[in-house]
């Protein structure tokens, strides 16, 4: 049973989802309305819909062989058939990324966020920030996005807004420093730190050169570190969220993602390609910019509220 909260999240992720909604699920509905059975004539044309939707190939692919199938049996005798065997593969395969951050107690924690510019970082710091500090998790926040004394400025806000300690240095200062001063101090205080990182053009190699060099930091004055590499993706972006994700996972290596900016997109359909071509742990979804607009990633919820259930 969902307590209010969560109640208030599904209404919100629901709304979030009109757009892709409308731009998916209501397109099969008015094209095979008023069809007492599922022709094979429309299968091309509900491949194209799924594709379109940035559902991915492979999705589509897959989707369109199980209803065949399902219509050799005939067991596609309905529009109603087709939607559920559509939210069964939805969910079965969002169900394999979901996956929520377990954080261990008494014992310093470290989460290395990286992503594009744009993507919602910083936002995303300062969520999960919250939802820690409200969980009783003692907290540091780290300014390794160096390049951008915006990105420091914005990090900052978060921190006094959260009450959480901030780990920072000037612009132009090398991020590894920030990130060996915060490991340190998440030791003394066997907290959680959270790495805000520089987030330019995925294609730049000094990027992920430095990137790498912050986790060699990170292991060398804490064995293990980062426990988490948290890749912000932005919603809004369709397939380049999952180039996003590769060059990411190729370059670095990713153990959870979070999905931002769920609301007002028509691309949120792009969370069944990226769980389904990466199969790496979806841990948050954002549908807004409140405190309580990013939650743990729930595969069921998700499929409901797309279908707008």
């Amino acid at each position: 049973m969902k307590n209010n909260d969560d109640k208030d999240f599904f209404a919100r992720l629901k709304e979030g989802l009109t757009k892709t909604r409308k731009g998916f699920v209501r397109n099969l509905d008015e094209m095979i309305s008023g069809e007492k059975l599922i022709s094979r004539d429309v299968f091309d044309d509900i491949e194209e819909i799924l594709i379109g939707a940035d559902l991915g190939p492979v999705f589509a692919s897959g989707l369109i062989e199980e209803m065949k199938y399902r219509a050799k049996r005939n067991e596609l005798d309905s529009p109603d058939a087709l939607t559920k065997i559509m939210k069964e593969q939805m969910a079965a395969i969002l169900r394999k990324c979901e996956s929520p951050l377990r954080i261990p107690k008494g014992e310093p924690y470290t989460i290395m966020v990286v992503g594009v510019n744009g993507t919602g970082k910083t936002t995303t710091i300062g969520k999960m920030a919250s939802r820690f500090k409200r969980n009783g998790i003692p907290l540091i926040l780290a300014a390794a996005d160096t390049f951008r004394a915006a990105a420091i400025e914005q990090l900052e806000i978060w921190a006094q807004r959260t009450d959480v300690p901030l780990i920072k240095q000037k612009m132009g200062a090398d991020p590894s420093a920030v990130v060996f001063d915060a490991i340190h101090a998440a030791q003394a205080k066997k907290a959680v730190m959270i790495a805000d990182t520089a987030g330019r053009l995925h294609t730049k190699a000094g990027l992920m050169d430095e990137l790498k060099k912050i986790k060699r930091i990170m292991d060398r004055e804490l064995p293990g570190a980062p426990h988490e590499t948290l890749l912000v993706l932005d919603a809004t972006t369709g397939q380049n969220a999952v180039v996003q994700a590769q060059m990411f996972h190729k370059e670095i290596g990713i153990t959870g993602i979070a999905l931002t900016k769920l609301d007002g997109t028509a691309k949120g359909g792009i969370i069944i390609r990226i769980a389904q071509e990466m199969e790496i742990p979806i841990r948050y979804v954002g549908v807004g910019e409140g405190l309580d607009d990013l939650r743990r990633f729930k595969s069921e919820e998700f499929v409901d509220a797309l279908f707008g259930e």
